[in-house]
């Protein structure tokens, strides 16, 4: 036995494996700095990540923060027993958030607990924040891997995380300028992204579905349609505005259309969706039947095949969506326009065919 392990003895008795935490580390050294970008200023092991942001060229530089976590379904990356995609759907919640304001993400820390670590279902989880955050351009600065016996049952660990990115403070999209006439234009989403997982479990467990079973109305499988990771779109948002002016922008999450778009619009304007103006996935048209639910009890839940919206002049609606529709990582759809807001109206109003 080495020196090491001899003095970690009374401490792997009681359950944490120093020696699991060392090799889980060896495990995601390569893979960390995979996502370092010029602005990292630190080596993976240190207490604090260092990071030098480039603020050449900006008036009046502003952080913008966000955190997240994955919650329930995690669940599914048990179920399953794949470990590889969560990590991109704890990078791609904060990042998107911080994207509304118009911020550039510079760097993201993470957090893993557990009750028992095992280095190579750790190291698989790592590599899918690793993966989001090169989807995203941000750096994995730094994080926290916490063993603790008894806390959580065996297999199972949990995730949240953080990202800071940056913004020129004249450019921060606050949405103080939307007004009647603009546009919506929807990001499509890659599926359910991170949001209403207790409700998706519920009915998944309800109609006797394996993970291996084809998805109604697709060729993939259950696993694979449900665990499809959450999109990132910081690539194409951030192109778009090199060119154009987006006076507002939302993050579809939990509370679906009714609850975030109004985040960011004036109180004296109202947004009005036109439903169907956009591709629909299978697997909301199954939650729909599965659930018995109205589709605006499905919008209200989950993002229905939009995962991000932008807002902008009537002008520059139609570059832009020719401007996305020539990416190959996005689908973009007019998807309705801001209206004045009738006295005592929602701000959020849905017009089905």
């Amino acid at each position: 036995m080495s020196d090491s392990a001899k003095r970690s003895q009374a401490y792997t008795s009681a359950g944490v494996d120093i020696e699991a935490g060392n090799e889980f580390v060896r495990r995601i050294k390569d893979m960390v700095k995979s996502t370092f970008t010029p602005g990292v200023a630190t080596d993976i092991g240190g207490f604090g990540g260092l990071f030098k942001p480039e603020i050449a060229g900006m008036e009046a530089p502003m952080l913008v923060a966000g955190t997240d976590g994955v919650g329930t379904k995690l669940k599914l990356a048990f179920m399953f027993d794949k470990h590889d995609t969560v990590g991109i759907d704890l990078v791609a919640m904060s990042v998107n958030d911080v994207l509304v304001q118009g911020a550039t993400p510079l760097f993201f820390l993470d957090y893993f607990a557990t009750g028992k670590l095992e280095p190579g279902v750790a190291a698989q989880v790592v590599s899918g924040v690793c993966e989001g955050c090169r989807q995203s351009a941000c750096a994995l600065l730094g994080g926290e891997t916490a063993e603790m016996p008894g806390f959580y049952p065996d297999g199972e660990y949990d995730l949240s995380g953080f990202a800071v990115g940056m913004v020129d403070t004249p450019k921060l999209v606050t949405g103080k300028e939307i007004t009647p006439g603009d546009v919506l234009i929807g990001l499509a989403s890659s599926g359910v992204h991170s949001n209403g997982w207790s409700l998706v479990r519920k009915l998944l467990a309800q109609s006797g579905l394996d993970h291996d079973d084809t998805f109604p109305g697709t060729d993939r499988t259950v696993a694979e349609v449900l665990i499809e990771p959450t999109r990132i779109y910081v690539k194409p948002v951030l192109e778009l505005m090199e060119s154009m002016t987006i006076k507002g922008m939302v993050h579809v999450t939990g509370g679906g259309f009714y609850d975030n778009i109004p985040r960011v619009l004036p109180e004296t304007v109202a947004a009005s969706i036109n439903f169907g103006s956009w591709a629909m996935l299978p697997v909301f048209d199954w939650i729909k039947a599965q659930g018995d639910l109205s589709w605006p009890e499905m919008l209200q839940i989950f993002n229905c095949s939009i995962g991000y919206i932008l807002i902008v002049d009537p002008a520059h609606a139609d570059e832009a969506l020719e401007k996305l529709d020539a990416r190959e990582d996005v689908e973009a759809y007019r998807i309705g326009e801001i209206v004045k807001r009738q006295e005592a109206a929602e701000q959020v109003e849905v017009v089905f065919p």
